[in-house]
């Protein structure tokens, strides 16, 4: 049993799954989009699943406020403006967003111009996050992107004469062939662009890619470490706070949607694929609920469930198990554990004691003997009521976070 005094802030995450071609190191639950089905017919179809997937979700956050909502993917910069319309529209009829809610969408520079960023900001959008991955365009053929050097800066001035002021640039290093030199220019090039936020991950082999069956040659680790470290001198030189193991922002501008997961906070997910995670006061458990993968799949059973939507209705109330889109589970002690310390230890600056109660309604007992061995280790710094990676610790953190299994 669990022992929820309050509930951790909530927030929504949407995910749309069609690309404009699958990037060779992707291993996001995204597809190429079927070249045979008009785009607005599958906007159409799609945000009537997500709508039906919501009300299934209805009953387990009665009353509170969704604070961010991030869309996510795939690259949903290709939906439709006015699905994308309609879409925010419906969840707004549905759910109480905070006045102050933060909206994030994904957004790949090849598939947007002046006139879609401006019929995504009317629809309510107030945040982008643009896959650049380098300014470079030999760097970019060699990752397989759809864009070039030039539209990415492009996409960038565009959606800034659009009306965005909050930008996060994704950038990737150790690239194929990538030199030191190459991967501080790309960061130099970001922060010229006077964006608030900054996404700085290293490239890696992901297993079920076309990358891990042919792999290409990447810098060793020494070099890639040297990118690492250079970058993030540049960064902090800028005026960038290093807040999360690969994020950085100017004061003010942290991704809160994304904190909110490092904080382990509450979210639900819907969409092909999505996953969620909620607290419920009155059972005192944590629930996960995850989605249909496949996106055909995914319509495929919210057809079903809206032909069938009086018995649903009828049931959903008082059957946990009349949730058909995809599958759900309670977390035991153990997971809520471990899972607070997997995403809270990617965070620069540790977190108090007091959130693990509040986000998990458990003590702190609960993972003492982790922290314990992590301390031994030099992996964690804990001070009375505050808990830190080290540098040794970010450096190592699947090995930090393996302690909590």
């Amino acid at each position: 049993m669990l022992n929820f005094t309050t509930l951790p802030p909530l927030s929504l995450y949407i995910h749309y799954p069609w690309c404009a071609q699958k990037c060779p190191y992707c291993d996001f639950n995204s597809h190429a989009a079927p070249l045979a089905v008009n785009a607005r017919q599958r906007d159409e179809a799609y945000v009537n699943a997500l709508i039906n997937d919501l009300e299934h979700e209805l009953p387990a956050i009665w009353g509170r406020t969704i604070q961010t909502v991030f869309i996510g993917g795939g690259t949903p910069s290709l939906i439709q403006p006015e699905s994308l319309q309609n879409l925010l529209s419906q969840i707004s009829a549905r759910i109480k967003l905070s006045p102050m809610a933060e909206i994030t969408m994904e957004a790949n520079p090849g598939t947007v111009d002046q006139h879609k960023f401006e019929e995504f900001r009317q629809a309510g959008i107030n945040r982008l996050s643009m896959g650049i991955q380098s300014f470079d365009d030999q760097l970019l053929k060699k990752i397989g992107r759809i864009h070039d050097s030039q539209q990415a800066r492009l996409a960038i001035e565009r959606a800034k004469l659009a009306g965005f002021d909050n930008i996060n640039l994704d950038l990737m290093y150790a690239l194929p062939g990538q030199t030191l030199k190459n991967a501080l220019n790309d960061v130099q090039q970001a922060i010229d662009f006077d964006t608030s936020h900054l996404s700085h991950y290293q490239l890696t082999l992901e297993p079920n890619t076309l990358f891990a069956s042919q792999p290409p040659k990447l810098p060793d680790d020494d070099l890639s470490y040297d990118m690492q470290l250079e970058c993030q001198q540049l960064l902090a030189d800028a005026g960038f706070e290093h807040y999360e193991v690969s994020a950085y922002a100017q004061p003010g501008k942290q991704c809160r949607h994304n904190l909110n997961y490092w904080q382990f906070g509450d979210y639900l997910g819907i969409g092909a694929g999505a996953h969620g995670k909620i607290s419920n006061a009155a059972q005192q458990s944590i629930i996960r609920r995850w989605k249909e993968k496949h996106p055909q799949h995914y319509l495929e059973k919210n057809r079903l469930e809206i032909n069938g939507s009086e018995k649903r209705l009828e049931n959903s109330t008082n059957n946990a198990n009349s949730f058909m889109i995809g599958g759900q589970q309670q977390l035991s002690r153990h997971d809520i554990g471990f899972e607070f310390m997997l995403n809270s230890s990617r965070l620069i600056d540790g977190f108090d004691s007091q959130l693990f109660f509040a986000h998990t309604g458990l003590p702190i007992l609960q993972i003492e003997n982790g922290l314990k061995k992590a301390v031994a280790l030099g992996l964690i710094e804990w001070h009375r009521d505050h808990i830190k990676p080290t540098e040794r610790g970010l450096q190592y953190l699947n090995e930090l976070q393996e302690l909590f299994l």
